[in-house]
């Protein structure tokens, strides 16, 4: 049981076994002696597959797709993501076939973000989170209904709509600072960015690389939309108020 890359160490040789099992009992959430051990693949991309299952017209279960959603990750964390990836026809349909049949044998009601690996066509599961995902958050300026919207009326029953409104992108703002409290500066200044909008999240605590908040950027061509969003986020600047 783990999050973020906690608990999760490479192993080069025999000589890391212990090494490795230490820190996994240590780092992950759970410690019961038990670990999962997985095996390089060679990958093109991972994208996020939101997957909805909710109440469809005819008052039965039925499952929606989100445009895949990519994003890069630094030691296990989301740094940034945008909608839509560029996919092979073949290995989209693909990914949401393995989504759907993952979030099926879980059951239930709400949003899931499965992430997959992609190598033109083919395909593989990486994970899922029975939940709205970190790098879903661009769907906050992409989607008519964002991730949290979806998971909200999924579970209450109500209509949803995964229909992207704009390609966009999202870029992590960090903490920076150890510190109790803190402020941010540049606000202004990143809203000044073309087409952007950021989130602070009001976490209590800040540390170094603390996620506080996120920048999202529309536009016609994704790729112009993340280099807003880096620039946007780039501006927010955190000011220590206590240690």
């Amino acid at each position: 049981m783990s999050s973020s890359g906690k608990g999760q160490s490479k192993i080069d040789g025999p000589q890391d076994v212990a090494k490795a099992w230490d820190y996994a009992m240590a780092g992950g959430r759970v410690g019961h002696g038990r670990i999962i051990v997985e095996g390089f693949i060679d990958f093109d991309y991972e994208i996020t597959q939101l997957t909805v299952r909710a109440v469809g017209a005819n008052g039965a279960i039925e499952t929606q797709f989100c445009d895949p959603i990519g994003h890069v990750q630094v030691s296990g964390d989301y740094v940034e993501s945008w909608q839509p990836h560029p996919m092979q026809a073949t290995a989209l349909q693909r990914s949401r076939d393995i989504a759907q049949a993952v979030t099926d044998n879980l059951g239930g009601q709400g949003i899931f973000g499965v992430e997959l690996f992609v190598k033109g066509e083919q395909v593989w599961f990486s994970e899922v989170s029975p939940r709205p995902h970190d790098t879903g958050m661009v769907t906050m300026i992409t989607q008519w209904q964002n991730e949290f919207e979806l998971h909200a009326r999924a579970i209450l029953g109500l209509p949803v709509n995964t229909t992207l409104k704009s390609p966009g992108a999202s870029a992590v703002i960090y903490g920076g600072v150890e510190a109790k409290a803190l402020q941010f500066e540049g606000v202004a200044d990143a809203l000044r960015v073309p087409n952007t909008d950021i989130r602070l999240f009001g976490k209590p605590e800040s540390f170094v690389k603390r996620r506080m908040g996120v920048a999202l950027a529309f536009d016609a061509d994704v790729e112009v939309a993340r280099v807003r969003a880096k620039e946007a986020a780039g501006k927010v600047r955190p000011k220590l108020l206590c240690k």
